[in-house]
């Protein structure tokens, strides 16, 4: 294809998308804005970009008046790429896209200025002053559970006075267990307090039960009847084992409830997590069975539309409503109104269109991670895969050259976003998804069929599953082997600054593509793409290239580490790509420090042991980068305070006693102490005792037990069994000395441990004598490797099969082997 033909076949209709994605940047801007003061502000903006609009409006009205012309009069679509475009014509484009983006952001504000005050109705807001109060509250569930607590409405909330007052409120609620699995629309009943989230969120706030949550409603009956289709569905695919079987829900329904940890990070690693996110590919196949059906029996267009746009409907309240399924419903929708009324329908400007409709009736959805990456990813398809195509046919035969440009459109569209949520480039995203790509929509397709057959027909669903149960299998083998290949992961800066390197390296590498094309002369645009490579070559060097030469020097095979806190405990723990950490320190910089050292960006569990500030002191350096939080008992109110704000942020807060349970990764964590009654008081004595115990078929993985801070009282306790029936202490690898090597310790506990390792969190020159020696002489008989920050600074510890081995920033530690 020459240039002029391929330069004509990729002029796509931004007049409504440029309009859409300015009234979007402002959304972004304006739901930050606390919500005391939204209102206001959106209501100025929409009246200021109303009154400039309007005065664009008429100013082009005129001057297409005087010009006596279209505005794109003159400009040649056939004339040849090196001819540039007249000024004034390019300016008269420019000026006529700017009415348009004043009057559509007005809108938008204006729509923001609305929801504001029924956003936070006074009644809401009273209980998020600040001050803790106790209200009842009666909400309804909107979507299925998440990690850390489930999607819902506050529809009433009563004060101590027992004043109701109805409201419509998003909000996040607490202590409903997931494998409960509350049908969309139940209404529960509880006693409870509220906690703000930030004001960007899409949610005001979470919900925190005082006691048990009471249902007082079923759902209506259109609901139900699609919780009992889901419930039917993960019964019957028990059937079945493997991969594909707890897969499958996902990639029919958007059902992840049965996917182990394992699996839902390999399907991350290889940027395969789309799949099992229901978005415009499982609304065209919805859409398009029942239209295909239509057609087959002759309906006339008007009820093949009516019947498409009902299926479409009950499918968003099967796969519950998620900022990508709303997207692409509304598209969905967008398209068959068009179709109906004989328009035509061409994806960009129904994109736009869907994303301004979308912001129009809930503004709060612009920051979701769901909603941003679906348009994205949509609007690469449509602007980039084509010309990424085209540049991919003069080397290979142009079908295979689509099958690798579409997954490689929207990875480069949305990776700058993802490393927002896990600074990690898949770098076999693309050859995961090619691999299967054949497989993605036979499971999808057989695997929806299979769902609706499962009440009505078991026998038949079961057949129809075990079909789509082989394409789902083979995709969950291409996550798990493409993220297990070595340099699967590019690690890369996590935040705003990573997310910004990499939106300029993909920018880079489009433009040394010749994606988009470049006017000048054929010399012009070598001397362009020779700048782009020599951008992505530096930015790349300066960002994965450092991390990995760092690498090569720190060990990035730890599964333990000791930060360097100064005088307090952090100790992180890897298994399986998720991470826990095991206190904060004192100081929020020297945790943020050590996690941005180790590219840790997000932490699957963070132990609270107790509350003294060496050991929470620097919560700031993890709020919002945390799933759980596992606490002990709480005494001062400000203890209540720092969880909230954890919760806040969006962690799900456990409180943990002695026997209690849980998995990280392939591992499993127990807790050792303290005791499930009131005689414990909080503190040191209190402290969270947890005992970190690798798979069974980890080889080398160490184990690891933190004592917290308790006292030789407490561990002579713990160390007699007498905590819980049953629960007894064994030999671990790694013990974390407790209260930083103080005297108050049992030295039978750890004769019992017989470690190999022992962590000791403590400042240099501290004035309590830190660690003491009778302790040190206690691990020294017992022929432990002591790491101390005070002297080793940063430590890591890990496995192989000849046994373990420890690296530290700063000395040489005597005993087990050592990575220098």
């Amino acid at each position: 294809m020459t240039e002029v033909a391929a330069s004509r076949h990729r002029r796509v209709d931004a007049r409504l998308a440029l309009p859409a994605a300015v009234a979007w940047v402002v959304a972004i801007v304006l739901i930050g804005i606390p919500p005391s003061s939204v209102g206001g502000v959106a209501g100025a903006v929409a009246g200021v970009c109303a009154a400039a609009g309007g005065g664009a409006a008429i100013w082009e009205h005129c001057r297409r008046r005087r010009a006596g012309a279209d505005p794109d009069a003159g400009a040649d679509p056939d004339a040849a790429p090196d001819a540039a475009p007249d000024a004034d014509t390019a300016r008269a484009r420019w000026s006529g896209a700017v009415a348009p983006a004043l009057l559509i952001t007005a809108v938008v504000a204006a729509a923001v200025a609305l929801a504001a005050p029924a956003r936070a109705p006074a009644a809401v807001a009273a209980a998020l002053d600040g001050v803790p109060v106790e209200v009842r509250v009666q909400l309804e569930v909107t979507a299925m559970p998440g990690e850390a607590s489930v999607p819902a409405r506050l529809v009433a909330i009563a004060d101590r006075a027992g004043t109701s007052y109805a409201v419509s409120v998003p909000v996040r609620l607490l202590g409903v267990d997931a494998a409960a699995r509350e049908p969309l629309g139940t209404t529960l009943e509880a006693t409870a307090r509220l906690i703000a989230l930030e004001p960007g969120d899409a949610r005001l706030a979470l919900i925190r039960p005082l006691g048990d949550w009471q249902p007082t409603r079923d759902p209506p009956p259109l609901l139900a009847f699609g919780d009992q289709l889901r419930e039917r569905f993960l019964e019957l695919m028990q059937i079945f084992g493997g991969d594909g079987a707890v897969l499958l829900p996902g990639l029919a329904i958007g059902d992840t409830s049965a996917v182990p940890d394992e699996l839902d990070l390999a399907m991350k690693h290889s940027s395969l997590s789309h799949l099992t996110a229901v978005s415009g590919a499982n609304c065209a196949i919805v859409v398009g069975l029942v239209l295909a059906l239509g057609a087959l029996l002759r309906w006339p267009r008007t009820v093949r539309i009516g019947a498409a746009l009902g299926a479409l409907a009950f499918f968003v309240v099967l796969v519950t409503p998620e900022p990508s399924v709303i997207r692409a419903s509304v598209m969905a929708t967008a398209v068959l109104i068009a179709v109906q009324t004989g328009r035509p329908a061409q994806g960009l400007p129904i994109l736009a269109l869907a994303v301004t409709s979308i912001l129009i009736i809930d503004p709060w959805i612009a920051r979701q991670y769901g909603f941003v990456l679906s348009v994205l990813a949509t609007g690469a398809l449509l602007v980039l895969a084509g010309p990424l195509a085209e540049r991919l046919r003069a080397v290979m035969p142009a079908p295979v050259a689509l099958w690798i440009a579409v997954p490689l459109a929207a990875q480069l569209a949305c990776q700058p976003v993802l490393i927002l949520l896990q600074p990690e480039i898949p770098m076999m995203g693309v050859v995961a998804n090619i691999l299967a790509a054949p497989a993605a929509p036979i499971a999808t397709i057989v695997g929806m069929v299979a769902c609706l057959l499962a009440p009505v027909a078991p026998w038949l669903a079961t057949a129809v599953a075990a079909v789509a149960w082989l394409p789902s299998s083979w995709i969950a083998g291409v996550a798990r082997v493409t993220a297990e290949l070595p340099g699967a992961l590019l690690p890369w800066p996590e935040g705003a600054l990573g997310a910004a390197l990499l939106a300029a390296v993909t920018l880079g590498l489009l433009v040394a593509l010749g994606v988009p094309w470049a006017p000048g002369s054929p010399r012009r645009r070598r001397q362009v793409r020779l700048v782009a490579c020599s951008l992505v070559v530096v930015v790349m060097g300066a960002t994965a290239g450092a991390d990995t030469v760092r690498d090569r020097v720190r060990p990035g095979d730890w599964t333990i580490a000791q930060c360097d806190v100064g005088q307090g405990d952090a100790v992180l723990v890897r298994d399986t790509g998720r991470t826990a950490l095991i206190d904060t320190g004192a100081d929020p910089e020297a945790v943020r420090a050590c996690l941005d050292t180790l590219g840790v960006a997000q932490l699957d569990v963070l132990v609270v042991t107790h509350f003294d500030l060496d050991h929470v002191g620097g919560i700031d350096a993890v709020i919002g980068r945390v799933g759980t939080v596992l606490t002990g008992p709480v005494g001062e109110p400000a203890d209540q305070a720092t969880l909230d704000r954890l919760a806040a942020a969006g962690a799900a807060v456990v409180d943990v006693r002695a026997g209690d349970t849980g998995m990280l990764g392939s591992g499993r964590w127990v807790a050792h102490w303290p005791p499930d009654h009131r005689g414990v008081e909080p503190g040191n004595a209190a402290s969270l005792v947890i005992e970190v115990r690798p798979a069974s078929d980890c080889t080398g993985c160490p184990s690891l037990l933190a004592l917290g801070d308790v006292g030789e009282g407490e561990q002579r306790t713990i160390l007699a069994g007498m905590t819980v029936p049953g629960l007894t202490l064994g030999a671990v690898d790694v013990v974390k000395v407790s209260h930083h090597g103080s005297a108050d310790q049992h030295p039978e506990l750890y004769e019992r441990l017989d470690a190999v390792v022992a962590l000791i969190g403590v400042g240099a020159d501290n004035t309590y004598g830190h660690p003491a020696s009778s302790i040190l002489d206690v691990l020294a008989g017992g022929g432990a490797t002591v790491l101390r920050t005070d002297q080793h600074a940063l430590g890591l510890v890990g496995g192989s099969d000849d046994g373990l081995w420890v690296w530290t920033e700063r000395g040489a530690p005597e005993g087990v082997g050592a990575r220098r």
